[in-house]
């Protein structure tokens, strides 16, 4: 039988800045047009978690009866390790997105009706990425779905129940947040390369192999300062984002050095420091207005 300490791990809580940072960078944005709301932010980001954790649960669940996850490197999965009835992971799942969507509803009373319709998307998105009869993660369409989930919906959705508008500068900010969302998921299907070719599961990482595989993560990790630096002009403060910079180098040494199994769940660790940090600054250079 699972533990309270199994559970929590099961919702993976190093995914967990992927939720967050989207959610504070938004707030910045809607801060820095002097249009911030607590209330408002603070419904968003309980939104965004249960989704983050609903969306693991759900891919434990939908992993572990498909029988990919029998032979795992990576953090524990309850389904596949034995620990709970799949039913137990299916409702632990459930209970999270109809907790999204209940706080959803109320962000959407207090905002506009039509954000009903990014949270039900946002819904879909989570359970067919592994679920249903063609799971969309295992037809290389994992990264795509992250980058405007957890990237432009994400950032731009929160600014947007706060402000009343959808502002350039807002889906601008959600570029870097979406592509280090991607290097994520990009690490975590690296270092799956192996499993995953043999059950069959092609995500991105597999049609595109191992080398390439290391370069797109070289890419996500990196390319969020060269976005920071072009809406500087906007924004200057934002350009505080580089001092995050360090924190992207050893992750990107590791990976482009050939880190493979384990050695890649520190890396994905220090991609989640590299996030917040990152999130953290360019929240701060767009809350403040020159």
């Amino acid at each position: 039988m699972a533990s309270a300490r199994d559970w929590v791990a099961g919702a993976r809580p190093r995914t967990l800045p992927a939720a967050i940072v989207p959610v504070a960078v938004g707030t910045g944005v809607a801060a820095g047009y002097g249009r911030f709301s607590p209330g408002r932010a603070a419904l968003a980001l309980f939104v965004a978690l249960a989704l983050q954790i609903g969306v693991n649960y759900a891919n434990d669940y939908s992993d572990g009866i498909r029988g990919t996850d029998t032979k795992r490197v990576g953090p524990l999965r309850l389904t596949a390790a034995g620990l709970a009835p799949p039913r137990q992971v299916l409702a632990a799942a459930l209970a999270s997105f109809a907790a999204a969507c209940a706080a959803g509803l109320v962000l959407a009373a207090l905002t506009s009706w039509w954000v009903i319709l990014l949270g039900a998307a946002a819904v879909a998105a989570a359970w067919f990425y592994t679920g249903g009869d063609r799971p969309y993660g295992y037809r290389a369409l994992g990264e795509l779905s992250v980058f405007v989930f957890f990237g432009l919906a994400a950032v731009a959705g929160t600014a947007y129940v706060q402000q009343g508008t959808l502002s350039w500068l807002a889906l601008a900010a959600a570029v870097p947040v979406g592509l280090l969302a991607c290097a994520l998921l990009v690490v975590n299907n690296l270092r799956d390369i192996p499993t995953d070719s043999v059950s069959g599961k092609r995500t991105l990482a597999v049609l595109a192999g191992d080398q390439r595989t290391r370069q797109l993560y070289g890419a996500c990790a990196l390319a969020p300062f060269a976005v920071a630096v072009a809406i500087a002009p906007a924004r200057p403060l934002v350009l505080v984002t580089l001092a995050a910079l360090p924190l992207a180098v050893a992750p990107v040494r590791r990976v482009r050095g050939g880190a493979a199994g384990p050695r890649l769940i520190a890396v994905l660790g220090q991609t989640g420091r590299l996030q917040l940090a990152f999130g953290a600054l360019l929240t701060l250079g767009l809350a403040v207005r020159f």
